[in-house]
């Protein structure tokens, strides 16, 4: 009995160093900067990353199912030059073109989940073709980026909300943390979530368990679309323009928020509130380097990867003791 709780135990492994990483980073730059241990500092960090936070709760189900989607970055490019063309070309309202953002990145996401689904093709050519489809319509719709004038947007943009001691929050921050929510509630308390895993432990074992496998695996990667052009959403209120070349390489961002957030590669373990912190490490290393002021930026990539590389280690390590 002591044996198997441990074992059982051990499964929090991934997530426990995660949240170590983000303590003693964030530790360091409160001891190292003056001004960075602050309420408002930390809420940076979801202001800033809020579109990384969603398209990464999208990219745990993804992953978690044994999954990838290389699409998700293209997606938000095509959200900004949809929106902002709509808004600025078209004169529609924002309550007008958010709706039909959001139908059409959920309806782009199910479209690839059933192909993969139903001709059994590989997640990685078929996410990836959407990705060139998805970056390639945004230069159908304009070369050139398209600023978003429009006075409700703008002001969706710009409201802060003040939560305690002077510390305000962005309308992007908060549907980040809602969505968060809605993704660790539908992780381990749906039917949904609970088949996600099974898949991801063993698609052959969850399809003779009775799960509803080819359902699922459409629905994951709907949820993605979903989250992907909700992350473009929140990316225009960030930048309030519409640009062919907006998010390149997030795919990249929200692949390692999620591992470094503790997901294996292979799926089926995880935690979606990892994703968060994966999410903070990153931001706080770029913070990090903006207190120094003398370090580049690529210095972000960098750590980046030796992140990634010591994660992977992990949890090939953690893959071995199961």
């Amino acid at each position: 009995m002591k044996a198997n709780k441990l074992r059982l135990d051990s499964r929090f492994l991934p997530l426990v160093g995660t949240i170590a990483v983000f303590l003693l980073t964030f530790g360091y730059g409160s001891f190292a900067y003056r001004g960075f241990f602050s309420a408002q500092v930390f809420l940076n960090l979801l202001i800033d990353n809020g579109f990384l936070l969603i398209l990464g709760v999208g990219m745990s189900f993804v992953i978690l199912s044994g999954g990838i989607d290389l699409s998700v970055g293209s997606v938000i490019a095509l959200t900004t030059m949809i929106s902002a063309a709509l808004i600025e070309h078209r004169h529609w309202s924002v309550w007008q073109t958010i709706p039909l953002v959001l139908l059409v990145g959920t309806v782009f996401g199910a479209f690839m989940g059933w192909l993969i689904q139903r001709f059994r093709l590989q997640p990685f050519i078929v996410t990836l073709a959407g990705m060139f489809l998805a970056r390639g319509l945004c230069y159908l719709i304009s070369i050139d980026s398209i600023a978003i004038t429009d006075p409700a947007y703008v002001a969706i943009s710009e409201a802060r909300y003040a939560l305690w001691d002077g510390a305000q929050v962005s309308v992007g921050a908060m549907l980040a943390v809602a969505m968060l929510v809605i993704g660790i509630w539908l992780a381990h308390a749906t039917e949904f979530g609970r088949t996600v895993y099974a898949i991801g432990g063993s698609e052959a074992s969850a399809m003779l368990m009775g799960l509803p496998v080819k359902r699922t695996m459409v629905l994951v990667y709907t949820l993605s679309g979903f989250c992907s052009a909700l992350a473009g959403v929140v990316f225009t209120f960030y930048m309030l323009s519409g640009y062919g070349l907006h998010a390149v390489g997030s795919e990249l961002d929200a692949i390692a928020a999620v591992v470094i957030g503790g997901t294996l590669l292979s799926g089926g373990v995880g935690y979606v509130f990892g994703t968060l912190f994966g999410v903070l490490i990153l931001g706080s290393v770029q913070t990090l380097i903006a207190f120094d002021g003398s370090l580049s930026s690529w210095w972000t990539r960098i750590v980046i990867g030796a992140l990634l590389f010591v994660f992977c280690l992990l949890q090939r390590a953690f893959e071995q003791r199961k």
